[in-house]
């Protein structure tokens, strides 16, 4: 059975403008600097904000978003989220990100310090704005791009980079999910991906045991009224008593969920369900803690 396909979700598309078709232009075209300058200088920078300061922050989000998918037709929502809000033109960021990438190349002391910075960046930007972070790609003729890979069945060794291999090379920008669970090392390595790399994630039919760490991990998480997301208690390995291995597991979900920002009581509530029965997280109780961010008609 073929586990791995792609699909457009229209209904998920980004906004078109005029600052789109622009960015979607310089980008395809392999960030050339064009000597634009500033547009609205006077535009209200957030408290204590530094213009200079900021564009560096926008210019590091977007190279953050292009060396992670190897693609100079990447970036980020708040990246253009920020150029609009603060009157900053497109040329001007891509001028920066060609001086810190040339700046960078010829210095390590360099390299580190757009490293910290990019490591944050998009996450600033994110508060800053309100806008959502998530990765958003352009085609060759600068469209939008809107491709989502579909995986269904267990959570098997090595899923995890076979289901990143098919994201980078389908230019994706989310997974839709359909999954029993399985192997948890795979599902969190696999949601720690997608939460660093600004991939968003959706669940329309079955996603129970180690499919929520995947769902957990998206930028954004989107599930339909139907979804059917389920927790219980993880498998004890055969090398711990019971006692110890569930305690073990019980902390390390809470950890992994709190790092995803998402509320740790569904680890509690996952602590106490035997691993041979199932909790089912209603749509309600899924979007109050924060392990859904979004609810959807259909995808």
């Amino acid at each position: 059975m073929r586990r791995f396909a792609s699909c457009c979700i229209s209904a998920l598309s980004t906004r078109s403008s005029a600052l789109l078709v622009l960015l979607s232009a310089l980008l395809a075209g392999g960030c050339a600097g064009t000597g634009g300058r500033s547009g609205d200088t006077d535009a209200a920078l957030p408290a204590g904000a530094d213009r200079d300061e900021l564009l560096t922050s926008i210019a590091a989000c977007h190279l953050r978003r292009v060396l992670q998918n190897e693609d100079r037709g990447a970036t980020d929502a708040v990246v253009i989220a920020a150029i609009e809000q603060y009157g900053f033109e497109v040329e001007e960021m891509v001028e920066r990100a060609n001086a810190i990438t040339v700046a960078a190349a010829g210095d390590a002391a360099a390299r580190a310090s757009l490293r910290r910075l990019a490591g944050n960046a998009c996450e600033r930007l994110a508060a800053l704005t309100g806008a959502a972070p998530g990765l958003v790609r352009f085609d060759r003729s600068g469209n939008i791009g809107n491709t989502w890979v579909v995986v269904n069945g267990e959570i098997y060794e090595g899923f995890a980079d076979e289901v990143i291999d098919t994201l980078r090379r389908e230019k994706a920008v989310g997974l839709l999910i359909s999954s029993p669970g399985g192997s948890l090392y795979e599902a969190r390595r696999l949601g720690r991906y997608l939460r660093q790399n600004g991939l968003r994630v959706g669940v329309q039919d079955v996603c129970t045991s180690a499919c929520v760490d995947v769902l957990a991990g998206g930028i954004e998480r989107y599930v339909t009224r139907g979804a059917k997301l389920g927790i219980h208690q993880s498998k004890v390995p055969k090398h711990l008593s019971s006692h110890e291995g569930g305690q073990l597991s019980v902390v390390a979900a809470a950890l992994y969920l709190r790092e995803m920002g998402i509320d740790d009581t569904v680890a509690l509530a996952a602590a106490s369900v035997p691993n041979d029965s199932m909790y089912w997280i209603s749509v309600g109780e899924a979007l109050e803690t924060g392990l859904a961010t979004k609810l959807v008609d259909a995808f």
